[in-house]
């Protein structure tokens, strides 16, 4: 009786007794960690949009279809990705006396990784989480918040409160970054683009926007993660 199909697939790829030649190289195997170590590298070097099934694929040189061995399709890579950066998070053993600044300390985790690959946060707003590294940070920070006393159901919100304006935080300082890198000949930065927001507010009609006008300064104010810390604050000082 013949072999069986792999038997036979086997033998027909299986080296020559009478063969001196070296083995060949084999290419490192596709992975999940490789594919998310690889979307990290396009986002961080190339910013969000630029990931897509088929950059990750070209980065480990391989196929699209190749890494349908492993993950789903564009959105597991994005849980993956997320995954990676909160494992990457520190979280304290929730104490009822510093709780606050805990949480603080946290979301300005959460913010670093996110600005340190350019719009990623859009993968974290758009998912609905399972993974396990999001949900230990999610578990981290409903255990800090309900450590100060704070009712349940209220703790529950406040964590989506907190984790949704850090996601749309770095958001938005990953897109004004993209567009001053475009070279935007009309786009600023820093001081001067404050100047120029404050010169076109104070040349509105002085009858339909007079408060804007009158409080230019303070509506263009705040530099570094000012305004971050101010929203965190009132988030977080307005509970129980």
């Amino acid at each position: 009786m013949s072999a069986d199909p792999k038997q036979r697939r086997a033998a027909r790829h299986a080296p020559s007794v009478l063969t001196t030649a070296q083995p060949v190289p084999r290419k490192a195997p596709i992975t999940v960690e490789r594919i998310t170590d690889a979307a990290l590298e396009i986002v961080s070097g190339q910013g969000y949009d630029a990931l897509t099934m088929r950059s990750v694929a070209a980065l480990l040189d391989t196929g699209p279809a190749s890494l349908y061995a492993h993950v789903v399709n564009k959105a597991d890579i994005d849980e993956l990705i997320i995954g990676r950066l909160c494992a990457q998070l520190t979280l304290p053993e929730p104490d009822p006396l510093s709780w606050r600044e805990q949480i603080f300390d946290v979301c300005a985790q959460l913010r670093d990784q996110y600005l340190a690959y350019p719009g990623v946060s859009r993968a974290a707003m758009a998912m609905v989480v399972t993974n396990l590294d999001v949900l230990r940070v999610n578990e981290g920070m409903l255990a800090i918040v309900l450590a100060g006393g704070i009712p349940a159901q209220t703790a529950a919100w406040t964590i989506d409160a907190l984790t949704l304006y850090v996601g749309a935080y770095t958001l938005e300082i990953s897109l004004k970054t993209r567009r001053a890198s475009q070279g935007d000949d009309e786009w600023l930065v820093g001081r001067e683009e404050r100047d120029e927001v404050i010169r076109r507010f104070e040349a509105l009609p002085d009858d339909e926007f007079p408060l804007t006008r009158r409080y230019a300064p303070e509506l263009t104010s705040g530099t570094g993660h000012e305004r971050f810390d101010f929203a965190l604050a009132q988030i977080v000082g307005n509970l129980g």
